[in-house]
């Protein structure tokens, strides 16, 4: 895993190259919303994306992590199939009913039975590298949403100036990136660890919240302000030193929930480990977006150090899916 994490900002050069060649066939069909399939790491760009478009797209942006799709899909619904092995079996079954439904698809994975499909069917697919962790391959995912975005007009974006200028900030970065990294992961570990960020980002703090699970083998949990003023912030009533928080803020995130974020912690750092206050770094949503999700991965990849796991084992997930499949 820190051979991919490593690799951050080549994924990222590599996959804006991918999206600029990639052209794809649209219909006259006008679109009227948007459904982006998917789960897990490949599922997960839907999420982050779909808090992007909030403010920037004007049509409906829905997330769909299930077999089926909403009763409201149709020819005027614009598909994203996210599947990096290619196999998944919910986002498989959410490609055949889209077909069914006539609706405007496009595909990103690296293979698979979504890639038969999708070259049976004549429905454009975007092809990204194979044979690696989808968690790992977020960089090519996202990007290529972004880019998915763009050339079907749902925002007005420049995505290669948008991954250039990540690109510099992340290199610039990248030694203060693992040392505050390091840092946090020293102040956390042997902890529970919830995490909060404005409801902007929390596409972020779920993503965060899977690495834990996935490298790091542990619970963690994600929620967003100012819901979890409304609920859990009374849950942290029964909490003690056996939990840490984490808030991941921005400069420009909602004043009010900036207040609210103070006020969270000040409650909760007189109960929990540790509260702790992460700031992204980049002038753009797109560039804080990304520094957080390097960040966080080696956040998540220097606990799976000190306990000691391998950070790319999936054992668990790998026997659900082979009992699945017998069944």
């Amino acid at each position: 895993m820190i051979q991919f994490i490593s690799n951050f900002t080549n994924q990222l050069n590599e996959a804006k190259a991918i999206g600029i060649n990639f052209f794809n066939r649209k219909t006259n069909n006008e679109i009227q919303n948007i459904i982006i399939c998917g789960l897990g790491g490949s599922g997960i760009g839907g999420k982050i994306i779909s808090k992007i478009a909030e403010s920037k797209c004007t049509k409906p942006v829905l997330t769909h992590n299930s077999y089926f799709l909403p009763h409201f899909a149709n020819l005027n619904t614009l598909v994203i199939i996210s599947s990096y092995s290619g196999d998944t079996e919910e986002t498989v079954s959410a490609l055949n009913e889209a077909i069914k439904r006539n609706c405007q698809i496009i595909c990103i994975s690296s293979g698979g039975e979504v890639q038969k499909i999708a070259e049976k069917n004549n429905i454009d697919i975007i092809v990204v590298p194979a044979g690696n962790p989808p968690r790992a391959m977020l960089t090519y995912s996202l990007t290529q949403l972004l880019f998915i975005f763009k050339q079907y007009s749902l925002f007005d974006l420049d995505v290669e100036a948008e991954i250039n200028n990540t690109i510099v900030l992340l290199n610039k970065e990248e030694s203060n990136i693992k040392k505050e990294a390091k840092q946090i992961s020293d102040n956390i570990k042997n902890t529970t660890i919830l995490i909060y960020t404005d409801a902007s980002f929390e596409g972020v703090g779920t993503r965060f919240k899977q690495q834990l699970n996935e490298n790091t083998k542990t619970l963690a949990f994600s929620n967003i302000i100012p819901e979890m003023n409304h609920n859990e912030l009374l849950g942290w009533q029964g909490g003690n030193k056996s939990f840490s928080c984490i808030f991941l803020r921005n400069i420009n995130d909602n004043p009010r929930n900036q207040l609210r974020m103070d006020l969270s912690k000040k409650n909760i750092s007189e109960i929990a480990n540790c509260c702790i206050d992460v700031y992204s770094k980049g002038n753009t949503e797109v560039e804080k977006i990304f520094y957080f999700i390097l960040l966080t991965d080696w956040i998540s990849l220097y606990l799976a150090d000190i306990y000691n796991v391998d950070s790319i084992e999936i054992k668990v997930i790998d026997n659900l899916k082979n009992q699945l499949s017998k069944q």
